[in-house]
């Protein structure tokens, strides 16, 4: 039998929630840092929507969003992957560091990672080899570039270019600029 530390009663309150309701939602930073004091933790790679919506801050649009990019193969490295997927300054995700657990399950996608483009100097040819960019992506992306000059950032070329949120969050693994 293990010898447990009495609770204070805010604690005792907190994990009772926890452990009898897989819904809760944590409401602040000293919740998630009690939360994972009792050993709660949240595979950024493998949660499900649920598993999102129990942090505070992020929308079923954003845990919908994380959970499809996970489906889809790409993989979350840290906090700021989840910061750039979601278009969200790191600042504003820093507090939930302390229940999120970055875990990473093949090579191959550590391997994917490591390929990146810049888009400011890439070939057509060169662009069509990044997955999820097609040839006319590729066409467009040095077209854009040629008539209107460098894209300063991931935003910049997504704004220009009008690709979607789900095209952005596929190809910022494989650009850099």
């Amino acid at each position: 039998m293990k010898n447990w530390l009495p609770l204070n009663p805010k604690l005792q309150k907190l994990r009772s929630k926890l452990l009898n309701d897989p819904y809760y939602r944590l409401q602040s930073a000293e919740e998630i840092a009690i939360a994972a004091q009792l050993g709660i933790c949240i595979d950024a790679n493998q949660a499900t929507v649920d598993d999102w919506l129990r942090l505070p801050g992020l929308s079923i649009h954003q845990a919908r969003s994380l959970v499809e990019l996970s489906r889809a193969g790409i993989k979350f490295y840290c906090i700021d992957d989840i910061a750039a997927a979601l278009s969200l300054p790191v600042q504003r995700l820093e507090p939930l560091k302390p229940i999120l657990n970055f875990s990473y399950y093949d090579d191959e996608s550590l391997a994917l990672k490591s390929h990146t483009v810049n888009p400011n100097t890439a070939t057509v040819e060169i662009l069509a080899t990044v997955p999820f960019m097609d040839l006319s992506l590729a066409q467009a992306v040095v077209q854009e570039r040629l008539s209107a000059g460098l894209y300063r950032n991931l935003a910049d070329f997504q704004r220009r270019l009008n690709l979607s949120s789900d095209v952005i969050a596929q190809l910022m693994y494989y650009l850099r600029f």
